[in-house]
């Protein structure tokens, strides 16, 4: 993608449904995950140590108030026992409250939690550590939050990165050193595993907690690559090797060509390929509409490492040429007439284009979005899969649109398909490949069933040529 602002309205709606998921008056977004592990009643599934009274349920939350003690997660889910993953929670403080969420910890009858990593809860607290930071890792920053109105809590765990925000604005990334730091101070603040705990501070301090809510990431154990990063938005070669580097990770670094894009052929694709000279990453075209194997030779393409195009520019029965992120140019009529003719273009796009790669699979235009699971059949999906299977052209798992469905995948997988993951950056913030990691886990993906690119000779436009080149 480029900064020719494509996909900034269908990014925002999306982006936006998703956190309105997260609103007081919404409910948690099950299909995507998410499991709740308070039942807004009881403390069914959790276990206090040290001073069991402090924690108490009123209103639908958990309050933390009295004299020190913890409130540890032991619920059946996932044995209580989390690696990588996301968590969220609405949390209210009182004035001059401190607490914290404790992950990666165990239970320990008393004093602090000597295992794992807290995420500090603190608005007014004279504690230079304010609610999103890590203690003991992070540096100290301004209250994100006011006491007195809830506000979302959010961490997310991949391996040695930790990254979290309140209210969907970032407050901590902290990437474990390499090696990390040895326990001090009775203190063992190195990544693992573990379950989640609840602090009660003191008896001073009165916080709530409420919609807490987990979603697991893989763990997996094979190497991962992001097919889908884009040097955009500021992101420098770098940068991105350091994150890349800092992640345990291999980035796919794509640039973009295609009619009304600053590179439309061989002369710019050239000069793309001489800036990441030497670099350790795979070298990606992303070919943008139909009309790239008009601009491009054979020979320039088999230059690259792969090869990704999606279905997000298409010319319908009566010629007009449509770019699915733009509203203007979206003309739909009957849905699922359109979804038909989306399908049969995605399956030609597969089955004539040299492609590696379907990327941003499934997306659908805003005027759709929220129809998604209804618009797209089994029947719809099996058709696109076919074509992508019959064709050895891999699915993207796309962390940022978060498609295609939990449904799609499986039923990918079931048939065969390949996949890859794949971020598609609007900037510097690449994110922790959340969503692809989620699906991973839920249809249990193996090393087998990645993508990776082909060898030389045998590249698709090796095998297929250019359309009408032949």
């Amino acid at each position: 993608m480029q900064t020719n602002h494509r996909f900034p309205r269908a990014a925002a709606f999306l982006l936006c449904a998703a956190a309105a998921a997260w609103s007081p008056a919404g409910d948690y977004p099950a299909r995507e995950g998410w499991t709740s592990l308070f039942d807004g009643a009881t403390l069914k599934g959790w276990k206090a140590a040290e001073n069991p009274q402090s924690f108490t349920v009123k209103d639908g939350a958990i309050v933390a108030s009295g004299p020190r003690a913890h409130l540890f997660y032991a619920g059946e889910f996932e044995a209580h026992d989390f690696t990588n993953f996301e968590l969220a929670a609405e949390i209210m403080t009182n004035p001059n409250s401190n607490s914290g969420i404790y992950f990666h910890t165990a239970h320990q009858e008393k004093g602090w939690p000597a295992k794992g990593i807290e995420i500090q809860v603190n608005n007014s607290f004279p504690d230079p550590i304010k609610t999103g930071g890590l203690y003991g890792l992070t540096p100290p920053a301004a209250p994100p939050a006011k006491d007195g109105a809830w506000f979302t809590l959010r961490v997310t765990v991949v391996g040695k990165r930790v990254v979290t925000s309140v209210d969907g604005a970032p407050i901590a990334a902290y990437t474990e050193p390499t090696p990390a730091p040895a326990p001090a101070g009775g203190f063992d603040r190195r990544l693992s595993r573990g379950t989640f705990a609840l602090q009660a501070h003191d008896p001073g301090s009165t916080v709530r907690f409420r919609r807490i809510a987990v979603r697991p990431l893989a763990a997996l154990d094979f190497p991962v690559t992001d097919f889908h990063v884009h040097l955009k938005g500021g992101l420098t070669l770098a940068e991105a090797l350091a994150d890349a580097e800092a992640r345990g990770l291999k980035f796919g670094i794509a640039e973009n060509c295609g009619v009304g894009f600053p590179i439309a052929g061989d002369a710019g694709l050239d000069a793309y390929l001489a800036r990441l000279a030497g670099a350790p990453v795979w070298k990606g075209l992303q070919a943008e509409g139909r009309e790239w194997v008009g601009l491009v030779s054979p020979a320039m393409v088999a230059r690259f490492d792969y090869v990704l195009t999606d279905c997000m520019t298409l010319t319908d029965d009566e010629g007009r040429r449509m770019r699915l992120w733009i509203d203007d140019e979206v003309h739909i009529g009957d849905p699922g007439k359109f979804m038909d003719l989306l399908v049969a273009r995605t399956a030609g796009i597969l089955e004539r284009e040299p492609i590696d790669i379907y990327a941003n699979a499934t997306f659908l235009p805003r005027a759709l979005a929220h129809r998604y699971d209804e618009l797209w059949t089994p029947a719809r999906m099996d058709r696109v899969i076919a074509a992508a299977v019959a064709n050895g052209v891999a699915i993207e798992i796309n962390a940022r649109f978060r498609v295609p469905s939990i449904a799609f995948i499986a039923r990918a997988k079931k048939a065969g398909a390949k996949f890859s993951f794949g971020t598609n950056n609007d900037g510097k913030d690449l994110g922790n490949l959340e969503y692809s990691l989620y699906a991973a886990k839920a249809v249990g993906l193996a090393k087998d069933d990645m993508f990776a690119p082909a060898s030389e000779g045998k590249k698709p436009v090796q095998r297929k040529g250019l359309p009408g080149t032949k």
